[in-house]
């Protein structure tokens, strides 16, 4: 077998559990004779490249081996790391492509200048590491005939074709830990506690969140009556002994008559920071009930540390799965989890947008929790993909 050089990058936003595909990918390589090569800084590593200029050849590759992978599986993060970085659509150019037309209304294409940078590092096969929007420039890649292999990351847990996401399981267990935690402050001041969680588009953090801690939740696939669930919280405030009560909120949420603020310019792919929904609900608490609120943002505490048990497992057999498709010579598949088991998915198709969760059997709408009824022949992570 002719020996392989791959290229392998992490897009977005950093998620605990990067550094185990990494290290999977390079040992199980490295195995095969293959030679690995890090692209830091997600796509930017492959628009910014000068392939000619040896300072930004430093800047942007970095050679992976055994040595230098060993122990990063112990951390957080990423060491190649990231950036929100859309080669179809870039704002502006590397000083060393100035000059060229633009197109897109004022933006650049510079695919040409991705794969002329593929061909340049002479890399036989691309490992992408993303979310929705890394691997929606990655299905491009593979559409003009690049070798690209994905593996599916994010805490939002809404890449489509698989059951889960590298990230996700450690986002809950901090979520979790989190609202135990304050459990002893919010219940001592006899307050509502309102924890704004991620979830853009859909609402499976905050969803597995509260199914796990017991509390309501508000999730962006639903618009809750917002009386009615100021209604439910008090009923359950001033029924518990402890007189406090707990609700968890996607970022995306909303209710009738309120719609998501956003703030801030927008950043590569076309998303804008979300003003605190944790803050609006506290304030219409306030003004119908005259209840204290805490208010908390659970967001990049979830995505700091070293990974748990279960994002640690899944993320290092994802990177084995990287390398059996890359040794089959596969492309245009990603790593997932279907049904529960291990598998090679298409990759997703980005018309068809990112994942959502099933309402009608995870969410209960009349009381605005999850719905723990009928589990039965599901896979662990309650969902299909």
């Amino acid at each position: 077998m002719a020996r392989k050089r791959i290229g392998i990058l992490t897009g977005g936003g950093d998620v605990p559990g990067l550094n185990s595909v990494i290290k999977e990918v390079v040992f199980r390589g490295t195995e095969c004779d293959c030679e690995i090569v890090g692209i830091r800084r997600g796509w930017e590593g492959l628009t910014h490249l000068n392939a000619d200029d040896l300072e930004s050849q430093q800047h942007y590759i970095l050679p992976l081996s055994r040595a230098n992978t060993r122990t990063i599986d112990r951390y957080g993060g990423t060491i190649l790391h990231s950036s929100r970085t859309n080669p179809l659509k870039m704002r502006k150019l590397p000083d060393f492509l100035q000059g060229l037309a633009p197109q897109n209304g004022g933006t650049w294409d510079l695919t040409p200048q991705v794969l002329g940078n593929l061909e340049r590092l002479k890399l036989d096969y691309l490992v992408a590491i993303g979310g929705d929007d890394t691997l929606s420039y990655a299905a491009h890649l593979d559409s003009l005939g690049a070798k690209v292999v994905a593996i599916p990351k994010t805490m939002d847990n809404d890449v489509r074709n698989t059951e889960y996401c590298i990230g996700f399981s450690t986002a809950i267990t901090r979520a979790m830990d989190a609202i135990q935690r304050q459990r002893t402050t919010i219940g001592s001041h006899e307050r509502v506690g309102i924890f704004r969680i991620f979830g853009r588009d859909a609402g499976f953090t905050a969803l597995y969140t509260a199914y796990v801690t017991n509390i309501r939740c508000c999730i962006p696939e639903y618009k809750v009556n917002l009386e009615k669930l100021i209604d439910l919280l008090m009923t359950e405030k001033r029924s518990t002994p402890s007189n406090y009560v707990l609700v968890v909120l996607s970022e995306g949420a909303q209710w009738e008559g309120y719609t998501v603020q956003e703030y801030g310019d927008p950043d590569a792919f076309g998303h804008r920071h979300k003003a605190s929904i944790g803050e609006a609900l506290a304030m219409e608490i306030r003004k119908r009930t005259g209840e204290e609120c805490i208010v908390s943002d659970l967001t990049y505490d979830l995505r700091s540390g070293e990974p748990d048990f279960a994002d640690k497992l899944i993320a290092s057999t994802f990177g084995n799965i990287a390398m059996d498709a890359v040794l089959q010579g596969k492309s245009g598949v990603m790593a997932a989890l279907v049904h529960g088991c291990y598998t090679l998915a298409p990759m997703p198709d980005p018309k068809l947008g990112h994942r959502t969760v099933d309402v009608e059997t995870m969410y209960n709408c009349h009381r605005y929790r999850p719905n723990y009824a009928n589990k039965l022949g599901l896979p662990v992570f309650l969902t299909k993909a």
